[in-house]
This record gives structure tokens, C-alpha cells and sequence, in this order.
């Protein structure tokens, strides 16, 4: 199905002017990364190439650290609150009736109320006896001086 072909590895070369020597680019052995060799290609040239797979890093290990007592304590904690709070909302559901009998007797009671703060000083106002005649009470006072005696006198009409 599918021909096996062979490919010719080729390089460039850098571009150099006429007359100028080419100048080859200069690695460090100490630069040269794990797994990275010199190898010979099937033309002659020799180049760097990759000889093995990299090694996988090497992740430090640490020791497994206890868990803190609030941890615990909270995750013990999370399902006794959730089951609280499920059966708050299972018994709101059953109260609901009686809680609307409840919030309509209050209002009754609210309206009663009013109804009495105004009720009550009319009918009071209404069943008072008043007085035919009034009394009226005239004072005359005077002074000399700022820290003079008083003198006055008291008139009943």
C-alpha cells in the first residue's frame, strides 16, 4: 500500500561571501544537553542529533503531610449541615399551612389594633361631659427692676 521511500539528509550552509571562510558555529561540550551526541550522517558530515529519548525530569518527593484537625472537622461538619438544612426546608413545608393561618391572624390582630388607637379618643371625646360655662383665670404681674418685687393679682371670670 504505501512504497518505502528513502530521503537524503541534506544541511545548509550558511551564506558566506566569495572568499571569506565559512565559520562554523562553536558548542561547548559542557553545553551539550543529556541525550545529545555527535554522530556521523550517511554523506560524511558529522552533526549533533538526538541518540536516546531525554530522561524524564526527576520530580522531587516529599513526604505526605498530615491532614489539620480543621479539615476534618469541617468535612465532618458539611453533611450534619447540609441534612440540618434539608430538614429545616422538609418542616417549613409542613408549617406552611399553619404559618399563612398565623400571618393572616396577625394582620387581624394588626388591624384590630389601629383600629382601637383610633376608635378609642373618639368614643372618649364623644361621652365626655363638657362644661357649660368655662372658667377663665386673668394674672396681671409686675416688676421694677430686675430683681425687684412682684406684685400681681388674680381675676376669676
Amino acid at each position: 500500500m504505501h512504497e518505502h521511500a528513502t530521503y537524503e539528509i541534506t544541511t545548509t550552509r550558511p551564506h558566506t561571501p566569495p572568499g571569506v571562510p565559512a565559520r562554523r558555529p562553536v558548542i561547548l561540550p559542557a553545553e551539550i544537553p543529556p541525550g545529545v551526541d555527535w554522530v556521523t550522517l550517511p554523506n560524511g558530515v558529522r552533526t549533533l542529533a538526538y541518540t536516546q529519548p531525554a530522561p524524564p525530569p526527576q520530580i522531587p518527593v516529599t513526604a505526605p503531610q498530615p491532614i489539620p484537625a480543621w479539615a476534618k472537622t469541617t468535612a465532618l461538619l458539611a453533611p450534619t449541615v447540609g441534612g440540618g438544612i434539608a430538614a429545616a426546608g422538609v418542616g417549613l413545608s409542613y408549617a406552611a399551612p399553619g404559618l399563612i393561618a398565623m400571618t393572616h391572624a396577625l394582620w387581624s390582630a394588626a388591624a384590630l389594633l389601629v383600629a382601637a388607637v383610633i376608635a378609642i379618643p373618639v368614643i372618649l371625646r364623644t361621652t365626655r361631659q363638657t362644661p357649660t360655662a368655662s372658667t377663665h383665670i386673668t394674672q396681671n404681674i409686675t416688676a421694677n427692676g430686675l430683681f425687684g418685687r412682684a406684685n400681681g393679682a388674680v381675676h376669676h371670670h
